[in-house]
């Protein structure tokens, strides 16, 4: 059973940074590139950046390139994405998925997200 299990998501000040979580199970984590989406209130899913299986290439979309970087570790079927310089437009459940993702294509999530909150 394909799992995948979000975390560290938080209330944040605006600035600040939040390191996200993602534990993969059920599947071959090494073998799927990877990506992170998020749900801003009110609005669709929004593709955020990909990672290649082996972790050396990554994509990101406009809005956060410079300021999030995604990694993984594969001994660990662990994906991460490490949120610098946040601002209250990032506020948004963030998911991962599996699967490639880009500005017209958004992999659908399978977990239950973790919740970020960027407010002074």
């Amino acid at each position: 059973q394909v799992q995948l299990v979000e975390s560290g998501g938080g209330l944040v000040q605006p600035g600040g940074s939040l390191r996200l979580s993602c534990a993969a199970s059920g599947f071959t984590f090494s073998a799927n590139v990877m990506s992170w989406v998020r749900q801003a209130p009110g609005k669709g899913l929004e593709w955020v950046s990909t990672i290649l299986r082996d972790g050396t290439n990554t994509y990101y979309t406009d809005s956060v390139k410079g300021r999030f970087t995604s990694s993984r570790d594969n001994a660990k079927n662990t994906l991460y994405l490490q949120m610098n310089r946040l601002k209250s437009e990032d506020t948004a459940v963030y998911y991962c998925a599996r699967g490639v993702g880009g500005p017209r294509v958004v992999p659908q999530p399978l977990g239950q997200g973790t919740q970020v909150t960027v407010s002074s």
